[in-house]
């Protein structure tokens, strides 16, 4: 009877502990569920502001995407970009997704001369994946069309402190302006 009774005990933490396995998010099961804020240093005029972004998975192929980013250069000029649009992601391979996105984009200008506005469009297409179980990298070619257009390569990386939390820097590398972010993205997916 004790023989039984131990190797039913034996079944019953090997299930639960396999059920509990089939639940637990594998390190390349990358969610495109978040929100995200980050700091942002534009190395043009001393410019700095914050970033709020976020991303929606509508079916595992399908996401929706917006952000707000505002920035304060010397000589009282502020900008504030909005952008809201769509993608598609393509998994290519157990830990990394190939990514593009389609964005229309409004940019507003305040200087003590005067306001200016535009609107246009934003492309992007990269990859984003895992190097490690816990760190993630992402790089992308991404164009702007506004008043001027530019073309600029982002490169970034984030730790996952858990499986919802993670944070790391992004390199904005474009042809007259660089820029720097730090933040931290939150998934609830």
């Amino acid at each position: 009877m004790k023989k039984l009774l131990l190797l039913l005990a034996a079944l019953s933490i090997q299930t639960t502990a396999a059920a509990q396995t089939s639940q637990q998010k594998l390190p390349g099961d990358l969610s495109y569920s978040f929100a995200e804020l980050r700091f942002v240093d534009v190395d043009t005029s001393d410019g700095d502001g914050f970033r709020l972004a976020g991303s929606y998975e509508l079916d595992g192929q399908w996401i929706l995407v917006g952000a707000r980013t505002a920035l304060d250069f010397n000589n009282n000029v502020d900008s504030t970009l909005l952008e809201i649009g769509g993608g598609y992601v393509w998994n290519y391979s157990d830990d990394f997704d190939l990514v593009s996105t389609l964005r229309l984009v409004r940019a507003e200008v305040d200087t003590p001369g005067g306001n200016a506005d535009d609107s246009g469009f934003a492309f992007s297409a990269g990859a984003r994946g895992f190097l490690a179980p816990q760190f993630e990298i992402r790089g992308s070619v991404n164009h702007i069309n506004l008043d001027n257009s530019d073309t600029y390569l982002q490169l970034a990386g984030d730790y996952y402190f858990t499986d919802q939390i993670s944070a790391g820097v992004s390199l904005d590398f474009a042809g007259d302006t660089d820029s720097f972010s730090l933040g931290a993205r939150w998934y609830f997916r």
